[in-house]
C-alpha cells in the first residue's frame, strides 16, 4: 500500500493547520522556531484540484493561506552580511576574557534588521547542534530590550527567556543578573541577541542603568552580544562615556532600503517562485518589479507584506493569480503609501 501523503492527511483533516507560533523571546518559543520545518506546499494537479469537495477545498485553501502568510526568508545582501559578521565575531571572541566585540545592526524601520539577526541566530544554533548533538546547550538567547528599560527589566527579560522561577519580590537586578549569568554559562551560551536596542536611551537614568547592566553581562558571560535597533546613532545609544564605550566595543552593520536594480529584481523573483497559486503566470511579478519598488519604497518588509497579502487574497477570491489590479487593492504600511503618493505627486 502506498504511504499516505501530506496532502492526503491534510484533506482528511489529520493535520493541524492553525499555524500560530509561541514567541521567540522564550526558550521554548525559540527552540520551536529553530526546529520547525520550513513550510512547503506542492500544488495539486489541475484536475485533482478541481475535483476537491467543499470541505477538502476549504482545508486545502486554508493550508495555502497559512503557507503564504509565512512564505520564505530571502537571503538579501543585508542578511548575508549580518550572518557573516556575527559568525566571525563569535569565533574572534571564543577565548577572549574581557572586552568582547559585539555587533550592532542599525538602520531605518522595516529594512530587515530582525530578520537578519534571527537568521544569524538560526545559523549559529544549527552549527552548534551539529557539532554537539548530545549536549543540552542553549547556544542562542533572543530577547527584546524593554521599553523605557532599566537594568532590572533587562535582567528580568533574560530570566523570562530561560523560564527561571521568580527570585522573589526582594530580588534586585544584581541577584537576577548573577543567576542569569550562572545559568547561561553552564548552558554554554555563546550568542545573545537583543532586538529593539533603540529602547535604551543613554540620555535617561533608566538607559544609563541598562547600559551598565549590559556591560556587566558582557563581562560575565562568555558570549557575543548582537544588538539591533532603529537609527541608533540618533536615538541616544552613543551618548556620553557609556555610549563611547559601546562604540569602542562594537562593529556595525547597516540596513537600508533596497535600491531598484539587480538585487531588488532577484528578491522579487525569489518571492514569486515560492507562490502556490493555480493560475499565476510565471515571472509576471518580476515584470512588475518597478511597480513593486514604487509601492513599497524599496522596503523588504513592505514587499513581503504586499506579496503575501496579495497571494492570500488571490486564494480567497478564487482568482489564483496576482495581478497589478489585485495589488492595487492591497494596502501596505502607511509609510510606504505616503512615499508612493509623494513620488506620484513629484
Amino acid at each position: 500500500m502506498a504511504p499516505v501523503t501530506y496532502l492526503e492527511k491534510l484533506l482528511d483533516g489529520q493535520l493541524e493547520i492553525d499555524g500560530r507560533r509561541p514567541p521567540t523571546t522564550t526558550l521554548d518559543g525559540w527552540r520551536s522556531y529553530v526546529e520547525e520545518e520550513p513550510l512547503d506546499f506542492q500544488l495539486l494537479p489541475e484536475d485533482a484540484w478541481k475535483s476537491l469537495t467543499g470541505r477538502e477545498r476549504s482545508r486545502y485553501d486554508e493550508a495555502r493561506e497559512t503557507y503564504h502568510s509565512e512564505l520564505i526568508v530571502v537571503e538579501t545582501q543585508i542578511v548575508s552580511n549580518v550572518v557573516k559578521q556575527g559568525r566571525l565575531l563569535v569565533r574572534i571572541n571564543k577565548r577572549e576574557q574581557s572586552a568582547r566585540r559585539g555587533l550592532i545592526v542599525n538602520g531605518p524601520w522595516a529594512t530587515g534588521k530582525s530578520t537578519a539577526i534571527k537568521q544569524l541566530g538560526l545559523t549559529h544554533e544549527y552549527l552548534v547542534r551539529s557539532r554537539f548533538p548530545d549536549e543540552d546547550r542553549i547556544p542562542v538567547v533572543y530577547v527584546t530590550a524593554p521599553p523605557k528599560g532599566s537594568s532590572k527589566k533587562l535582567a528580568t527579560m533574560l530570566a523570562h527567556f530561560l523560564g527561571l522561577p521568580s527570585l522573589g519580590p526582594r530580588a534586585n537586578e544584581t541577584d537576577i543578573a548573577v543567576t542569569v549569568c550562572d545559568v547561561l554559562n553552564a548552558a554554554k551560551t555563546d550568542l545573545v541577541i537583543i532586538d529593539e536596542i533603540h529602547n535604551m536611551n543613554l540620555t535617561t537614568t533608566g538607559g544609563e542603568d541598562m547600559s551598565d547592566s549590559l556591560k556587566y553581562l558582557t563581562e560575565n558571560l562568555a558570549a557575543t552580544f548582537v544588538y539591533a535597533g532603529i537609527n541608533v546613532e540618533s536615538e541616544g545609544l552613543f551618548t556620553g562615556v557609556r555610549g563611547q564605550q559601546i562604540m569602542a566595543r562594537c562593529v556595525m552593520e547597516r540596513t537600508a532600503k533596497i535600491p531598484y536594480g539587480t538585487e531588488w529584481r532577484a528578491t522579487v523573483k525569489t518571492m514569486e517562485s515560492a507562490l502556490r497559486l493555480h493560475h499565476h503566470e510565471p515571472e509576471s511579478l518580476l515584470r512588475q518589479a518597478k511597480y513593486l519598488h514604487q509601492r513599497t519604497g524599496g522596503l523588504i518588509s513592505s514587499l513581503s507584506h504586499l506579496i503575501r497579502a496579495s497571494a492570500i487574497t488571490a486564494v480567497d477570491d478564487g482568482s489564483e493569480q496576482i495581478t497589478r489590479e489585485l495589488m492595487n487593492t492591497v494596502k501596505v504600511d502607511r509609510y510606504s503609501e505616503a512615499a508612493t503618493k509623494a513620488e506620484e505627486a513629484g
